[in-house]
């Protein structure tokens, strides 16, 4: 038993349900890329969602943040129920990351960390442009909370680095950050271990259970089941837009339709498609 699964077993799940997600279904045109898929998430929960490529998992992603409507189905964040605008989304407490990274490449790191602050910034256009008192306090403050979010991620002393020139594991915090910095109370991950080597792995893992006892809900789309099956409380498997099998780790990798999903021939390149369409 490793380290990481030790901690992960002493780890107890509110009962507030922060995210519920009831009979979401994505049609485009006649395709069903969701399948009424219905989830909730807890406070302090880790729930990850897994399935061959093509099973529809970036597309719920999609769904709970906004970038897509769902044809059928209903999102509610801590009751209320969402509007269908990423930003009202973000607003409300839900933030994410995506597969691909989506830095701004030629800005610092504290930078891009205080692009993801100003949602929660009340300053009006004039005020910016003026730069008057209230600006430069919202200012300062942005800046002070940008550079404590690169500290818990362990950037700290990349501060002034661009983007682009940071390690690619790196480049991967810096976005978990930008996330952080709206104050959600439910983040949602897309592949965030995705080209990492062992070693930013392990490290990105201890970086979520340590976002987890914060109090935060996390949902971690993920391909490596070793790093799912010991980051997570629950574990859901996507197939052709549905839920096949709900349930904790060792029953999720347990269970003969998981195996057989994975190696059944059910691999397409629908994700990246997914991808493209936000």
């Amino acid at each position: 038993m490793t380290v990481t699964e030790t901690e992960n077993q002493g780890h107890h799940v509110g009962d507030k349900v922060v995210l519920e997600a009831s009979d979401v279904t994505m049609r485009f045109g006649g395709l069903t890329a969701v399948d009424t898929v219905s989830m909730q998430v807890r406070e302090g929960e880790i729930v990850g969602l897994i399935g061959p490529n093509g099973a529809g998992k970036t597309t719920f992603f999609n769904c709970l943040t906004g970038l897509y409507i769902p044809t059928e189905g209903r999102v509610t964040l801590n009751g209320a129920q969402l509007p269908p605008k990423p930003l009202k989304v973000v607003r409300a407490g839900m933030a994410r990351t995506f597969q691909n990274i989506r830095l701004f490449a030629n800005m610092t790191a504290l930078e891009n960390v205080m692009v993801g602050r100003y949602c929660r910034t009340s300053s009006m256009a004039l005020t910016s442009i003026l730069r008057g008192p209230k600006f430069r306090r919202e200012e300062k403050a942005t800046r002070a909370r940008a550079q404590e979010l690169l500290e818990y991620v362990g950037l700290g002393r990349s501060t002034e680095v661009l983007a682009r020139n940071l390690p690619y594991g790196d480049q991967r915090r810096l976005e978990i950050a930008r996330a952080l910095a709206t104050d959600p109370q439910l983040l949602l991950l897309d592949e965030p271990t995705a080209g990492m080597n062992p070693r930013e792995t392990e490290e990105t893992m201890q970086l979520i259970f340590k976002i987890r006892e914060s109090g935060l809900a996390v949902v971690v789309i993920e391909h490596d089941m070793r790093f799912i099956f010991t980051l997570c409380d629950r574990v859901l498997c996507l197939v052709r837009g549905s839920v096949l099998v709900e349930g904790t780790p060792a029953e999720v990798q347990s269970d003969p339709r998981v195996i057989e999903a994975y190696i059944g021939g059910d691999d397409t390149d629908e994700d990246e498609d997914e991808e493209e369409h936000a």
